[in-house]
């Protein structure tokens, strides 16, 4: 049964579910599901693909997440992100909304919940450790830039199609012409009142004195009110007449494709694209599971997260609809309305489905203009110039990695952008880690604490000197610390020992091992005894049968302390 409940996590919750948990549940899915139809339907539209695309993309992969997931507050369906990868990854194979452009969304879906089932498979949820904060932060700035300028198109009612800042821009001004002025003014008035609602709804259902829980809750209400009165007025005053799109007929049943068209050489040029969405996906809901399994003290398993995820994606191509992944805003929806364990999103799927099979006749004179706002305003607050700024105080090197990554999002494309931004993290890693503190340390007076000599006021010994390295010896560093030795021994004519305290280095590779051997060979053709000092038990137990410790003239010591009184005492006897 242990077995059974790690690999379907579910079990878990369900075996204490009660009457009570699914009845708030319910009230919660009913809540969350009217706030979230318009975003599905908008991030949809975001991915290239018709509107009702985004109510199918949160039927089959919220209940699956929710049975196969680890997470009990995270909500899965439609995202930001991986819509906007969505539509940068199929746009050169197809064009927007046709048949063709809707298998590779699906065929992105499939491949992407494919390498996540795999990536859980083999336990490799430490990949999401690749994507560095800056990179993270830099990725997600550029792509809502991106994002609510792929939105203008919809504001003005014009045609306009690109991969890039540039390619965006330059479309949408030969297309200027097309603009359609009371799409224009519906866009303004939307979006003037969607960001009113969200400064003021909440203030003033508290003056109401509601429960502040509701007020919380219905304050994020703002796009359903908004999406509710103008989708009301395009139908009263008929508005459509007059060059505003609206959504229009939605299909109650799933599209029909033609699977013949798929070729092995079009799986195969999407591999790299579905894995860096597969990926992206996999970090952003995971950062945001794991605030919320902080903030709820529960567990979080990110091994089966990739499953949970890779569940999703098989289901959400199963579904005929795009990639998805656990969004922040659809989880705070879940949580404000109250949800307590993950039945509340097979409920939302559920609900979704009912909205789809009975509900969508009301959506015929929803303006996309609408949707496109909301995107917008929600997109926008993404963008955290206060991050970079505050990341550049603290280190100029990430901040190079964020500006990095975010000007090769915006002006060559999303997939250009991480593998840039990874590539730059690891780079500079490898740089911090081949240049390594090295610091000579003495003792603070009346203690048996060591400390760098630059620093403090300590005691040394001109005949004994120690050194501490504060980073793992491998071979990017190895021989910089040969290098760091011959020099110091060169500045110390008196010394007759070196101890290496070793408390900060986890490893040690075959290509440091012989950097020591070499510095034990020429410290003894010097004159000076190589020592050792609190090297820790995983390291020693690589070094004990080793030709370095068999060999080594000095001693191993426990402690720095141990080192320098016994030194110091065999310097007196003699």
């Amino acid at each position: 049964m242990n077995k059974l409940e790690k690999y379907f996590p579910a079990r878990v919750w369900l075996k204490s579910y009660s009457r009570n948990d699914l009845k708030t549940d319910a009230v919660a899915s009913f809540i969350a599901t009217i706030l979230l139809i318009p975003q599905s339907m908008g991030y949809a539209m975001l991915a290239g693909l018709p509107a009702v695309t985004g109510l199918y993309a949160s039927i089959l992969p919220a209940i699956a997440y929710s049975l196969f997931g680890s997470s009990r507050t995270l909500a899965v369906g439609p995202a930001a992100i991986t819509s906007m990868m969505t539509a940068t990854i199929a746009l050169p194979f197809a064009l927007p909304e046709s048949q063709d452009y809707a298998m590779v969304a699906i065929l992105l879906a499939l491949l992407s919940g494919m390498f996540l089932m795999l990536m859980g498979l083999f336990k490799m949820g430490f990949l999401s450790n690749l994507l560095s904060h800056p990179v993270i932060s830099g990725f997600i700035s550029a792509s809502a830039i991106l994002i609510a300028l792929g939105q203008f198109k919809h504001l003005l009612g014009i045609e306009a199609h690109g991969n890039n800042f540039l390619e965006l821009t330059q479309s949408m001004i030969r297309n200027l012409h097309q603009t359609n002025l009371p799409t224009v003014i519906l866009s303004l008035v939307s979006i003037t009142f969607l960001l009113l609602l969200k400064k003021y709804l909440t203030t003033l259902l508290i003056a109401l004195k509601l429960p502040l829980n509701l007020c919380q809750l219905f304050g994020k209400a703002g796009p359903v009110l908004v999406v509710a009165t103008t989708t009301s007025c395009v139908a009263i005053f008929s508005l459509d007449e007059l060059g505003i799109r609206i959504v229009g007929n939605v299909s109650e049943s799933l599209p029909k494709l033609n699977l013949t068209g798929i070729d092995f050489d079009t799986v195969t040029a999407l591999l790299p694209g579905a894995f860096l969405i597969s990926i992206v996906g996999f970090v952003s809901s995971v950062s945001v599971a794991q605030s919320f399994a902080a903030k709820r003290k529960e567990d979080l398993n990110p091994n089966q997260e990739l499953v949970g995820l890779g569940m999703a994606n098989l289901t959400a191509a199963l579904s005929f609809s795009f990639p998805v992944t656990g969004g922040f805003s659809r989880s705070v929806i879940n949580v404000s309305a109250g949800s307590r364990t993950p039945m509340a999103g097979i409920l939302t799927g559920l609900l979704m489905l009912l909205t789809l099979l009975f509900l969508t006749p009301l959506f015929y004179y929803l303006p996309t203009a609408v949707l496109a706002s909301s995107i917008t305003v929600a997109i926008l607050q993404l963008i955290d110039v206060k991050d970079a700024i505050r990341l550049y105080r603290f280190s100029k090197q990430e901040a190079i990695s964020l500006a990095v990554t975010f000007f090769v999002v915006l002006f060559i494309g999303m997939e250009a952008g991480i593998v840039v931004g990874v590539a730059l993290s690891l780079l500079f890693f490898l740089w911090h880690t081949s240049h390594p503190h090295i610091a000579v340390v003495g003792r603070l007076p009346g203690t048996e604490n060591f400390r760098n000599v630059k620093r403090f006021d300590v005691e040394t010994n001109p005949e004994i000197v120690t050194i501490r390295i504060d980073e793992n010896l491998f071979f990017a560093n190895a021989r910089v610390l040969e290098d760091y030795v011959l020099t110091l021994v060169s500045q110390h004519r008196e010394m007759k020992h070196l101890v290496l305290m070793c408390n900060a280095v986890n490893l040690i590779d075959a290509s440091a091992l012989d950097s020591l051997e070499t510095i034990d060979d020429r410290l003894k053709s010097a004159g000076v005894i190589l020592h050792f000092s609190e090297i820790k038990g995983p390291v020693m137990d690589k070094l004990t049968d080793s030709s370095l410790i068999k060999n080594l003239r000095g001693k191993v010591f426990l402690t720095q302390h141990q080192a320098m009184k016994a030194l110091t005492k065999q310097q007196t006897d003699e």
